[in-house]
């Protein structure tokens, strides 16, 4: 870790670009532009998903694995030589190879120092038309967590965790003031332009969304350009606490795009929309479920959400001082059926 005291004002910098068949080039290129960031006054920059090669996952084909590596790895290491010399945050997507058979779609931090702050693995793992990702990737098991970097603490989360609210929700939860999102989202050009310009919109909309129910920057970098089947479109953006856009880039053409976060807004954004002290986390257990079937439906006990914990049938719960035991909440129910 680089230093333990985040900055209050801190300047964040999007990498969009194209991508060229050969890896070494696309980070030879990526390489420059995040050289470029900082001469910008760039303090943290993000790449875009899979940032060392064209989007892959387009079909599934094994020849793909070869891209894979270690983090840390050649990638990583480049990246924090890098990092190093600039004093710059670097966010990067890398295709992870964990062991013979274990691959990851991985975020790396590296540092301002150089040092690897952590990794996250994507939680969620698509399986659509072009995004073939199951067929490569392992779904994550690191949870959503925060890196305290030199300039500021931030969450990452990649591109189909974009449209899952609960994982901006916890990333926020364990600290993050700025949520960063590498990104490959793209349309095909065949489709309707009106479905086509919806998905975007819809795209933009719901990571907006993540910043104002959780008072934090949100941060999307995505790719631009026509890769085999798909059109990227671009649009990287940075949104603050309110949701509202601070800057964004082009459709069509590559960026580098800069946008100065005021960290100071979380705290106040936050006292003036008092989410998270208003959810009502004793109620909210059955968000674990898969569904809420009738016939599956857990019932809350009797004077549960009055005590303010989230008391379930046949399940271990915990309020802010231990475990809430099995047999306590029987004795619960039994005082409460004495007292009514």
């Amino acid at each position: 870790m680089a230093g333990k005291k985040t900055k209050e004002q801190v300047t964040v910098a999007l990498i969009q670009m194209s991508a060229a068949a050969d890896p070494e080039a696309n980070l030879a290129k990526a390489v420059a532009r995040i050289g470029a960031a900082a001469g910008k006054g760039a303090e943290i920059v993000c790449l875009q998903e899979l940032f060392r090669s064209r989007y892959f996952p387009q079909s599934e084909d094994a020849k793909n694995f070869r891209l894979a590596e270690t983090i840390p790895g050649p990638t990583t290491e480049a990246l924090s030589r890098l990092a190093r010399r600039k004093r710059v945050v670097i966010v990067a997507s890398v295709f992870e190879k964990r062991s013979a058979g274990i691959y990851h779609n991985t975020a790396a931090v590296i540092d301002a120092d150089g040092s690897i702050a952590g990794k996250y693995r994507k939680m969620h793992i698509p399986d659509d038309p072009c995004y073939y990702e199951k067929f490569y990737f392992t779904p994550g098991d690191l949870g959503f967590p925060c890196f305290k970097t030199r300039y500021a603490k931030i969450g990452v989360l990649v591109c189909w965790d974009q449209w899952f609210p609960e994982a901006a929700r916890l990333a926020a939860l364990a600290g993050a003031e700025i949520l960063f999102y590498p990104t490959a989202i793209g349309w095909l050009p065949t489709e309707p332009k009106a479905v086509a310009r919806a998905q975007q919109a819809a795209w933009e909309l719901i990571q907006r969304g993540h910043a104002v129910a959780n008072g934090v920057y949100v941060a999307a970098a995505n790719r631009v350009g026509r890769e085999g089947k798909l059109k990227f479109w671009g649009n990287s953006f940075v949104a603050g606490p309110f949701g509202e856009i601070i800057a964004r880039a082009g459709s069509e053409s590559e960026a580098i795009l800069t946008a100065r976060c005021d960290l100071k807004k979380v705290d106040e954004t936050r006292q003036n929309w008092p989410f998270l002290r208003d959810r009502r986390i004793d109620a909210y257990g059955a968000l674990t479920a898969r569904f809420l079937d009738p016939s599956t439906r857990a019932p809350v006990l009797p004077g549960a959400l009055a005590r303010g914990r989230p008391e379930r049938g046949g399940v271990e719960s915990r309020d802010d001082k231990g475990p809430v035991t099995k047999s306590a909440r029987l004795s619960s129910l039994e005082s409460y059926s004495e007292k009514n």
